[in-house]
């Protein structure tokens, strides 16, 4: 089984004090030497008979029905036709369709969204979340101060960014949602069933949406992540538990991840337009597109995933929808030069690639319009494993780090970040998984306050109402002598922090 290789979140076991793996663990062969163009080869690696996903990008002014036709001369199968964007999601065992649709007038890029073929895969628990246990549960309780929530003493991230203050303003609007593009919502915990929105959730795997009841939740055996980003956002204040930045609003569920925990590009795709026309405010993007790292817009199969996914989220934009994205976990400097990206495609077998950042997209995390979000620890500076880059990260939040590294004040006693898990649990996760829904969060409370206000307003408000941040110089996380990473710019927008630390009670008073 090939297990998702997930840079947006970093697991820290509980009672360890050095973060020692990455929360998906790839399954697959050791990276060879090859450059782009050797990893991307292996796009046509399925023989006919080996069925791919494909999308297909409708040029403008063309017609899809026309493009449709087309489709099906070439050998692929119409899965749906997202003609709101003109993007086609399409299934074929031809090895050479995407070559083939490419040469049609109508077509202005076509790809595989993934070099696996689409056969079943067996589902297997890909990892067993760490709980608290009961009397660490116990514990926190008794050492709550009156008025909190039982957990809250734990959530050292709430101060950080004034929520426990914004909640003495307001707890956010009801009428406001935000939507967990993720790998799915457990609706029933104690702490998320008053504010999770229905008829706003969805499972959209295959690429085309699934509204049968509950399809929106994970499945035995899959992963949490999805459930600990809405507590983050939205954990009710009810007297159960923890609590959530914006624990007024609602939150849906829309589920983008295959058992095995891979966010392919049709997937991604439909969860963007179903936000877009089922009033989805704010989207939270703790992920990024699978197979590639980066997609390189000078690949042809590659391009039209970043097409497909930029047109999902513009359209979603043009709705009244303000999408935030995790800046991701390798502390890669998102502006340098260039990448060394070793895990492409993630799918089946990666290997080495220097990419050009300015050519070479992390989806959707760098589209025009999204909100990158780095990630702090405890002690309020630069996780270590956070991704960075001047004029890319446009603020940053909570998202937990080593307790080595950074250790919260009491009574909070580890630096991760606290969520709900699946079952009615509570757990810690660590990364820009984490930091991404702490600003969501923040966007959501803006938009409770000025309710007719546009994404732009909204972003605007996001990043003006920032605590503005020094670049923290020299960084040197661990303490060895040696520069970890570099810092560039001022005060209130640089490499590390962008425009600064979001501030939920800015949002609300101002």
């Amino acid at each position: 089984m090939s297990v998702r290789l997930n840079r947006r979140t970093v697991t820290i076991p509980l009672g360890m004090a050095v973060a020692s793996a990455l929360a998906f663990l790839p399954n697959v062969a050791s990276a060879t030497e090859a450059g782009p163009q050797a990893a991307a080869a292996s796009i046509s690696a399925a023989a006919d008979g080996d069925a791919l996903s494909y999308v297909v990008n409708v040029r403008p002014g063309h017609s899809s029905a026309a493009v449709q036709t087309a489709i099906g001369k070439a050998g692929g199968s119409v899965v749906i036709a997202y003609d709101q964007i003109g993007v086609i999601v399409v299934h074929s065992s031809n090895a050479g369709f995407a070559k083939e649709i490419r040469k049609d007038k109508g077509v202005e890029s076509a790809g595989a969204t993934r070099t696996a073929p689409l056969s079943p895969q067996s589902t297997t628990e890909m990892w067993a979340p760490e709980v608290l246990t009961g009397a660490e549960l116990a514990a926190a309780t008794e050492a709550s101060a009156t008025g909190q929530e039982p957990l809250q003493g734990l959530q050292w991230d709430l101060p950080m960014i004034k929520a426990d203050k914004a909640h003495e303003v307001t707890l956010g609007s009801s009428k406001v949602t935000v939507g967990v593009i993720d790998t799915g919502v457990d609706d029933t915990h104690p702490d998320l069933a008053a504010n999770f929105n229905r008829a706003a959730s969805v499972n959209c795997v295959s690429g085309k949406p699934n509204t049968a009841d509950g399809a929106w939740r994970p499945n035995k055996g899959e992963s949490s992540h999805g459930t600990h980003v809405a507590g983050e956002i939205a954990a009710a204040k009810n007297g159960v538990g923890m609590v959530g930045v914006a624990p007024g609003v609602k939150v849906s569920g829309i589920k983008v991840s295959t058992p095995q925990g891979w966010f392919y590009t049709e997937a991604v795709v439909c969860g963007f337009i179903w936000a877009a026309e089922h009033g989805v405010d704010v989207t939270n993007n703790s992920y990024y597109t699978d197979p590639w790292n980066f997609n390189c817009t000078d690949d042809p199969d590659q391009k039209a995933l970043v097409e497909a996914v930029s047109r999902a989220t513009k359209y979603a934009e043009g709705k009244g929808t303000v999408n935030v994205a995790a800046a991701g976990n390798d502390n890669w400097d998102l502006a340098g030069k260039t990448i060394l990206d070793p895990g492409s495609p993630n799918d089946t077998t990666p290997g080495d690639r220097v990419i050009d950042p300015k050519k070479c997209l992390d989806i959707p995390a760098n589209l025009p319009g999204t909100v990158v979000v780095s990630s702090v620890g405890a002690k309020g500076i630069k996780s270590s494993f956070s991704n960075y880059g001047q004029g890319v990260v446009n603020v940053t939040a909570p998202g937990g780090d080593s307790t080595r590294y950074q250790t919260p004040a009491a009574p909070a006693v580890d630096g991760r970040i606290l969520g709900t898990l699946p079952g009615g649990q509570y757990g810690y996760m660590a990364g820009t998984s984490m930091a991404s829904p702490h600003a969501a969060a923040v966007a959501a409370l803006i938009k409770s306050t000025h309710p007719d206000a546009k994404p732009n307003q909204v972003k605007a408000l996001l990043t003006q109402g920032a605590d503005k941040m020094e670049c923290t110089t020299p960084y040197d996380i661990n303490g060895d002598g040696k520069i970890d990473a570099e810092c560039k710019g001022g005060k209130g927008k640089n490499a590390f922090y962008g425009e600064g630390m979001v501030n939920a009670l800015n949002a609300v008073t101002k």
